[in-house]
């Protein structure tokens, strides 16, 4: 496991705060974590349910101590208590990870967010996802919160194995940036979804490896917050940023302790340190004081001061 940040400490987005003592009763396996994380939130476009609008902008609780706020609002109970589906707080595969990742991170155990791409959910597309990536049983384990039961494109979604380009499987951001220049890959078929024609393609894969680097650092922001050199959907990437992007996702890809052996464990944390260093350092990387935030209803962005 690599040492350049210590994954076991919380950071400001992922710490439960006020709600300390409800989120250690939580266990820690990923399959009973995974379920009470489904209960306090639920998919604000993928349930299945009419939602009410007067919790529509509860997407926009980036910090895991205003979700639980929200929840305990609603439910002044253990967070494993049954919430009717159109009472829990609406959120994304980014909230559902933040959620389980504050809940390790309080049992000492090293989380954090992977943001990056699954073909599990529907055939031929690439959506953007973020599943939990924990420090369990001596290695780097990915699960995603949001998958309830195995399927056939996802047979173990408690424990997911490295993903293929193009395949069913997640494959973070960067490899699939690696993958587009390489020419590997469409990224057209790479976004939120394919009823969704503006979010997807060379510059959306591109603002997503920005997000990757900020979720491994402890910047868990909000998928729709923007800052440094992410750009507007439709806003042509630079051949300049292509070539500052490269770098940035050899040293994402780099950093993955994948495979064994000293040898591995050491170029993994050279990259580690390395991309660290110039996530500290580039302001097109790390978000400031405030972030732009948009919304995926439309509404107009706002300017959003944040935590330290």
């Amino acid at each position: 496991m690599n040492t350049a940040i210590d994954h076991a400490r919380h950071t400001p987005y992922a710490n439960p705060g006020r709600h300390a003592d409800l989120v250690a009763a939580l266990p820690a396996d990923p399959e009973s974590l995974s379920a009470v994380a489904r209960n306090v939130i639920v998919h604000y476009r993928a349930s299945g349910e009419q939602l009410p609008d007067s919790s529509r902008h509860d997407i926009d609780a980036r910090w895991l101590e205003s979700i639980l706020d929200l929840d305990q609002s609603r439910h002044p109970r253990p967070l494993d208590h049954p919430r009717a589906v159109t009472e829990r707080v609406q959120g994304c595969c980014r909230d559902h990870t933040l959620f389980c990742v504050g809940a390790l991170r309080s049992r000492g155990i090293p989380a954090r967010s992977r943001v990056g791409y699954v073909g599990y959910f529907v055939d031929g597309w690439h959506h953007d996802h973020v599943i939990v990536e924990a420090w369990l049983d001596g290695r780097w384990r990915r699960f995603d919160p949001e998958v309830a039961d195995p399927r056939p494109t996802l047979p173990s979604p408690m424990d997911i194995p490295r993903g293929e380009l193009g395949g069913t499987g997640f494959v973070t951001a960067a490899e699939v940036w690696i993958g587009f220049r390489r020419g590997e890959l469409d990224p057209s078929t790479y976004g939120v979804g394919p009823e969704v024609p503006g979010f997807r393609g060379e510059r959306f894969v591109f603002d997503e490896v920005i997000h990757e680097v900020a979720h491994r650092f402890g910047d868990e922001l909000l998928l729709w917050d923007g800052w440094g050199r992410i750009g507007e959907p439709d806003e042509p990437v630079s051949d300049e940023d292509a070539r500052w992007l490269d770098e940035i996702a050899q040293l994402l890809v780099a950093a993955d302790d994948i495979g064994t052996g000293a040898e591995v464990a050491e170029v993994a944390e050279v990259a580690e340190v390395a991309l660290l260093d110039r996530y500290r350092r580039d302001p097109g990387l790390h978000p400031g004081a405030a972030v732009m935030q948009a919304s995926p209803y439309g509404d107009p962005p706002v300017v959003v001061q944040l935590r330290r």
